[in-house]
């Protein structure tokens, strides 16, 4: 009735005795109800109530229950059995009996952070916040204040901010003129997060002789952008302003996502969150030895979960994921790992009589993987299932039972069936392209002679995630591939570390690499270029012309012509960018966005122009017959041809056709380019650029999407990047790529905490000596294949 509280309770001691109680336990003593009970005031008192005394024995059980009722009812939910002097204690709650902090019932969503009954109250299931960073929003300590060292502040630093600095200047007494790494925390404090203190402001009008003042507190720039941020409706703003934000752990739940109740329940001292961070393979390893902790009545209880909870593990097991854990965020994964854990889920539903259709499964597989996911697609055949696959990969296409092969060419000049039946029968048709280079009637070949340097890029202690504090040495002026099982550290090395730090010193990129502790060497390259497969726009508005700047001189041209000077058309005129020439209806997009809510938006044609994108007036000048809008319209063979005679626009052209794009239109949308294709398109910007010598150009898996000839096509262009001095550095799975390289370094030997070291580097003839390099297997055999190994 009473735990650990204050007071006489006189009158709750007769209310019980009046209830037809005799005896209560009063601070652990036996007392008479019908005798007066005096307790202190201003002490804490314990009051049970004693319902009854029993002897065990037959018949007692109605007795018994209606006892076991009515303590609970008066102990709310709470009652004491002493047996023998000892006592225990029972509870209907959920919650401690001794302090009374309840539990809520423990049920499946208790464990999830996407539900409110379990997500971390502070972060919301986020396991992070978002704060504006002091380090980005000072990222150059070296400047001054009059300099700009606030950035956001940058570009309005000789007006309303400079004159705010100077009355903060005055009364907090700190010079503007100095860097701002000398500036006292005080000082910086001030500036960062604002005062309450009154503050003198004098501020004078640029355009005019007046001037103003007031007194009042600063706010800070801290506040202010948080205060921005939020109030402002405009993407593009919002935008600017995440460039200073950065993700901090949660300091309630440290990262956990789950409120403190849900990581209280725990099995072998693991919380659920300690069991989602671990890596796949030890999370199986984790269930498979926890039978041998539970005895027989938890064995009975968790025989079927245990199983299927096994069962899934497995299956990601199987499909080459071993080296993520559960927890993983899935906008992290990869376009083929995040498809290879959809395969899982299908192979663990059994399914029959399914089609399944896979988009190059194999994407960012190491072939030592590939076999297993080819196992797995055999084994959704066997159970009586269709499998489809879109694949590149010369395994898949070997293993599969019947091969369609779609061409010959690429765009206007594919769509054709050129050869349908087992890999052997296509092996045999003259006309596929895919054929011969399985029958290996055409092939990549090994480089004879492979180029060396005596100039280094060193990445000293890199050890971030899972690379265990290691010193790579990177040669300049090669073709350098970096290998590696899938999960063994090579983004985190080339991407996460290596491009952030120079990106930071080249480009002051505001995002912070990996933990390192130097890149010696960076004397040796003047800029960083990364090409990778993200698109070369987000709208239709972007193309491969606007891209390369191949529509400059193209607008020049039409702005030249007679019928434009006629009318006053500037080079403007013939923009779908500006107001003039352009399709107002549309603002020159050629499309009409429909905005779908919960769904994808649809673009539609424009109703007005037709999908041309200029206005009439502007469609009526042309060149040699076209108009603007129909050069745009043209494939990059067809523009060679038309504008073969004018330099400046064929050469820009020449480098689209070289990466083997002649098949796309000059002004086909960027939304409309896959990965590779706009891959190459940047590519092609690239090799239309001055050779400086110096760069340093990083590629993330180029191969992707890519058929034989168009790697082949893809290798002649880094070669040619590599031949102008530059330094190539690929990270590649692709075995026609790493026989090419002139140098490769090989991390391993498995992937996510077993991986991470270097294995081998070298010659590729080099890598094949090592026992430990999976890679060297898969390359020996090619080499051994192709002849270059005797």
């Amino acid at each position: 009735m009473v735990r650990g509280r204050k007071g006489e309770y006189s009158t709750l001691l007769k209310e019980i005795n009046q209830e037809g109680f005799a005896r209560a336990e009063v601070d652990g003593e036996i007392k008479e109800l019908d005798v007066e009970i005096r307790l202190e005031r201003y002490k804490k008192h314990d009051i049970n109530i004693i319902i009854d005394r029993l002897v065990l024995k037959e018949g007692i059980s109605p007795r018994l229950y209606e006892d076991i009722e009515l303590a609970l009812k008066k102990g709310e939910g709470i009652l004491f059995v002493d047996i023998d002097d000892k006592r225990k204690t029972f509870s209907e709650n959920f919650a401690c009996t001794e302090c009374g902090i309840s539990l809520e019932e423990i049920t499946p969503r208790m464990f999830s952070f996407n539900s409110p009954y379990g997500a971390c109250h502070s972060c919301h299931g986020l396991g992070f916040k978002q704060e504006f960073d002091p380090d980005l929003i000072i990222p150059n300590k070296e400047l001054s204040l009059l300099e700009g060292a606030i950035d956001v502040w940058r570009s309005k630093i000789d007006g309303f901010r400079s004159q705010t600095l100077e009355a903060l200047s005055k009364k907090f007494n700190f010079r503007l003129d100095v860097p701002v790494k000398e500036l006292s925390k005080k000082h910086l404090d001030i500036l960062l997060y604002g005062t309450t203190d009154k503050v003198r402001y004098n501020y004078r009008s640029r355009s005019s002789p007046s001037y103003w003042s007031y007194e009042g507190t600063f706010e800070g720039v801290v506040p202010w952008l948080e205060r921005a941020y939020k109030e402002t409706e405009s993407e593009y703003r919002k935008e600017q302003f995440e460039k200073y934000i950065r993700l901090k752990t949660c300091e309630v739940c440290k990262g956990k996502r789950l409120k403190p109740e849900a990581l209280s329940v725990k099995i072998l001292n693991n919380s659920i969150i300690d069991v989602t961070e671990l890596q796949i393979s030890n999370c199986y390893k984790f269930f498979v030895d926890l039978e041998q902790h539970l005895n027989e009545k938890e064995k009975i209880i968790s025989k079927q979960i245990l199983k299927e909870i096994k069962s899934r593990l497995g299956f990601l097991l199987s499909v080459g994921l071993d080296y993520l854990t559960l927890d993983r965020r899935a906008g992290t994964l990869s376009g083929g790992e995040s498809q290879r854990i959809r395969l899982a889920t299908q192979i663990g539903s059994q399914l029959v009589g399914v089609l399944y259709i896979l988009d190059e499964p194999s994407i960012g597989l190491h072939q030592r993987d590939n076999a297993k996911l080819i196992a797995m697609l055999k084994r959704l055949r066997d159970i009586g299932n269709t499998v489809i696959v879109i694949e590149h990969d010369e395994e898949m296409m070997l293993s599969s039972d019947y091969l369609v092969d779609i061409g010959p060419g690429a765009g206007v000049h594919g769509g054709e069936v050129v050869a349908v039946g087992p890999p052997e029968e296509v092996m045999k048709n003259s006309n596929s392209l895919t054929g011969k280079y399985l029958s290996r009637n055409l092939r990549i070949e090994v480089p004879k002679i492979r180029k060396t340097s005596n100039q280094f890029l060193t990445i000293k202690g890199a050890r971030q995630f899972n690379l265990k504090n290691i010193d790579v040495k990177i040669p300049l002026g090669l073709l350098v591939c970096v290998t590696g099982v899938s999960g063994s550290g090579k983004s985190t090395l080339i991407n996460e570390i290596l491009y952030k730090d120079l990106a930071k010193r080249f480009y002051r990129a505001v995002d912070k690499p990996g933990d390192h502790d130097g890149i010696l060497g960076i004397e040796n390259i003047d800029k960083v270029i990364i090409i990778d497969q993200s698109p070369i726009g987000r709208s239709p508005r972007s193309n491969p012309a606007t891209y390369t700047g191949l529509f400059t001189p193209i607008r020049e041209l039409f702005s030249d012509l007679p019928e434009s000077k006629r009318r006053g058309f500037k080079k403007g005129r013939f923009s779908f960018n500006v107001k003039g020439g352009r399709c107002e209806n549309c603002r020159g997009d050629g499309l009409i966005k429909i905005e779908m809510h919960f769904l994808p938006d649809v673009y539609v044609k424009c109703e007005e122009c037709k999908g041309e994108r200029y206005n009439r007036e502007t469609l009526t000048v042309k060149y040699k017959g076209k108009s603007i809008s129909e050069i745009l319209d043209m494939t990059v063979e067809e523009a060679l041809k038309f504008f073969e005679n004018i330099p400046v626009i064929r050469n820009k052209l020449q480098t689209l056709h070289d990466v083997g794009l002649s098949y796309i239109k000059v002004g086909q949308p960027a939304t409309t380019l896959s990965g590779g294709e706009a891959q190459r398109v940047k590519l092609s910007k690239e090799l239309s650029r001055k050779a400086t010598g110096k760069t340093l150009y990083i590629l993330d898996e180029p191969t992707t999407g890519l058929h034989f000839h168009d790697v082949k096509k893809l290798l002649d262009v880094l070669l040619r990047l590599r031949e102008n001095g530059n330094t190539v550095l690929v990270i590649e799975h692709n075995m026609d790529v790493i026989k090419t390289a002139d140098y490769i370094i090989d991390l391993g030997p498995e992937g996510g905490q077993k991986g991470g070291e270097i294995i081998a580097e070298g010659l590729p003839e080099d890598i094949i000596k090592s026992p430990k390099s999976y890679t060297g297997r898969f390359l020996e055999e090619v080499l051994k294949r192709d002849g270059a190994l005797v």
